[in-house]
């Protein structure tokens, strides 16, 4: 099993551990609640440094991403950050990431974990035709997320990074030593004060991003810069170490999905709700079978759910209409923390998923009424 650059600290900690796309990941230190309600309240810091990172660059480096990419990135300001997916031609999710415009031909792409290896396969198989370098970074950058509505002050304060002047999803590149030639760098960020110089030969990028619904932030930089950061925060007081487990019912609560869930090559963005971030203007991998999709109205789509009762629906758990038919299944539930309801979302047949629709969970043996709600449960805090 993989270690990230963090693991040591996970343990010094206390952590509970547990396997996650073949990494050791700390699942909790105290607890979930605790955890999750220092992210809603003040800050908390999470070891993402398991995700993947790719960076494309060359003279064909924005035509390429336009290629595999839903959304546009086309003639965007360096340093915007994009959300979507890239498909398969029949519009399944390979995965769905995240791209960095570093520069005019240069883009940094953040990739899922569990998807690492099968993303860069999948874009190799794709750069035929492009000139482009293709650099697999993952092995090179460890990432934190910074996040709570006090994590612009923390990272200020505590990491000496200036923060404040990025918008929601912006980021800003400090370079390494020597950096190497067309790196795309922005304008000035040579001037940015850090108390944690680069090292290793990669720069550090920060980003007002992150998967919780608060303001915060993401940082990467070689491994060493990130134990560093990370002893940084927890020695300060004023950013609480928080695992996988509230990771995944904060982003939960405000509706943002998790590939294998709400996402998958049998999910597509038009039945997930996500049609948003796919550009039908432009053209792209799976372009057209996303179109026929949206013009016809796919047969299911996700919604959220709404229980009576505290009874708590999970991954897998089948849903009904009141006379018993099957409809779906649910993708993520729990009782969520920050609204004391038992939620679900759930891929129903695309006829019951009005907003009010009655329908059942069946929980074991037992069936529990719900309503079909919006997806987002807790409303989104970022600072736009």
């Amino acid at each position: 099993m993989k270690q990230t650059c963090l693991h040591a600290e996970h343990l010094k900690l206390g952590a509970q551990m547990s396997p996650f796309a073949g990494f050791d990941m700390p699942i909790q230190y105290t607890n979930i609640t605790d955890e999750h309600n220092a992210v809603r309240q003040a800050c908390g810091v999470f070891d993402v440094s398991h995700m993947g990172e790719v960076r494309i660059t060359g003279a064909d480096a924005e035509r390429f991403v336009q290629h595999i990419f839903t959304n546009d990135v086309a003639g965007a300001p360096i340093g915007k950050i994009f959300y979507g997916m890239m498909l398969y031609p029949d519009g399944g999710c390979v995965d769905d990431l995240l791209v960095y415009k570093m520069g005019e031909q240069d883009f940094f792409l953040v990739i899922n974990a569990a998807n690492i290896d099968k993303d860069v396969a999948w874009m190799q198989q794709q750069r035929e035709g492009f000139d482009i370098n293709f650099d697999h970074q993952s092995d090179a950058y460890g990432q934190l997320a910074i996040q709570g509505p006090e994590a612009e002050s923390v990272v200020e304060q505590v990491l000496g990074i200036a923060c404040a002047d990025l918008k929601f999803y912006e980021a800003k590149e400090l370079p390494a030593p020597a950096p190497a030639q067309g790196r795309g760098d922005l304008p000035g960020c040579e001037q940015v004060k850090t108390s944690i110089p680069p090292q290793g030969g990669v720069g550090l990028i920060i980003s007002r991003t992150g998967y919780t619904g608060e303001d915060g932030f993401e940082i990467y930089a070689a491994p060493d810069v990130i134990v560093q950061a990370w002893q940084k925060l927890i020695a300060s007081g004023r950013c609480k170490p928080c695992g996988l487990g509230c990771r995944d019912t904060l982003r939960f609560e405000v509706g943002l999905p998790l590939y294998g869930d709400e996402l998958s090559p049998t999910i597509t963005p038009v039945m997930a709700g996500l049609a948003m971030f796919c550009k039908l203007d432009k053209d792209f991998i799976g372009r057209d079978a996303l179109a026929r999709q949206k013009a016809e109205g796919p047969a299911t789509k996700l919604v959220g759910i709404e229980l009576e009762g505290k009874a708590i629906p999970r991954h897998g758990y089948t849903v009904l209409t009141p006379d018993g038919s099957t409809v779906g299944e649910v993708t993520t539930g729990y009782h969520a923390i920050s609204v004391d309801k038992s939620v679900c979302m759930a891929l129903v047949r695309s006829e019951c998923a009005a907003l009010g629709t009655p329908l059942l969970i069946q929980i074991r043996k037992k069936t529990f009424p719900g309503t079909v709600v919006r997806k987002r449960f807790y409303d989104k805090h970022y600072k736009k």
